[in-house]
């Protein structure tokens, strides 16, 4: 199975200024460029490590990062070290920083006609649920419960809030996602209501989709909202339901939970 990995983004939540005295320099650093993948955490192994040894726990072994021009840290990163050797790591150039939906287009090339899994590179999402992922037959994403995430995940209760609703039908099929939903669509949905992390396996049939998905209200080309416009066309999408803790790593405040997580965690990338 192929999967892209979507690394284009700026990191303007990590860059923000923080608390960077509980940082290592390591870590004040990789904070300071927005580099999120490169964040040494745990014992000091870097964060994408154990995203492409998650990946590669469940199967899929080519692996193409979407990346901005000109930014060869990940690839110089790994010259150095040597390559991993459980995937094979391809790089595709997002040339601008203009979302998701355009992230996905830009590996078109690399998974041509086969299903692939998309997922941000910031997070770290359960081999198990990666796993699940590849083994359907067609395209589909996770659901989890809004407040195991809280307790499980770690995340503060008003990060989830911002999270896409999903409307799942009695088969478990997807009918709809509601994009940064609204404190009356969250308090209609409940405390359990099933949400998106981002995470999806596609077919070919995603990129007419993300290439006719219209910007979004924050001016961007969404991923979801792609998902939500090739539903309406008839891509039929299975919702699986998830368990787990996932890791994210967006703003300078996670990088300490992150690292305590992964504490003695040995990745195999």
């Amino acid at each position: 199975m192929k999967a892209l990995l979507l690394a284009r983004g700026i990191g303007r939540r990590m860059q923000a200024a923080g608390d960077r005295a509980s940082l290592s320099a390591a870590q004040a650093v990789a904070a300071a460029a927005g580099a999120k993948g490169m964040m040494p955490v745990g014992s000091g192994r870097l964060f994408l490590d154990h995203v492409l040894s998650a990946l590669a726990d469940a199967g899929c072994r080519d692996v193409c990062l979407i990346v901005a021009p000109n930014h060869d840290t990940i690839r110089s990163h790994y010259q150095q070290v040597g390559p991993p050797s459980r995937v094979r790591l391809s790089f595709a150039v997002q040339p601008d920083a203009d979302g998701t939906a355009r992230a996905v287009l830009a590996g078109q090339s690399f998974t041509s006609d086969d299903p692939f899994l998309v997922l941000n590179a910031d997070n770290l999402y359960p081999a198990e649920v990666l796993c699940a992922l590849v083994a359907l037959a067609g395209p589909g994403l996770p659901a989890f419960d809004r407040a195991a995430l809280v307790h499980d995940s770690g995340f503060p209760a008003e990060r989830v809030a911002a999270f896409a609703l999903l409307d799942v039908d009695t088969n478990g099929d997807l009918r709809g996602i509601v994009e940064k939903p609204s404190p009356a669509q969250l308090a209609a949905a409940g405390s359990h209501a099933l949400v998106s992390m981002n995470v999806w396996r596609f077919d070919a049939r995603i990129y007419a989709a993300c290439a006719e998905v219209p910007r979004s209200a924050r001016g961007e080309f969404e991923l979801p909202e792609a998902v939500a416009l090739a539903c309406s066309r008839g891509v039929p999408f299975q919702v699986i339901r998830a368990n787990g803790a996932v890791l994210d790593l967006s703003r300078q405040s996670d990088i300490p939970l992150v690292s305590a997580r992964l504490a003695g965690m040995e990745p195999r990338p």
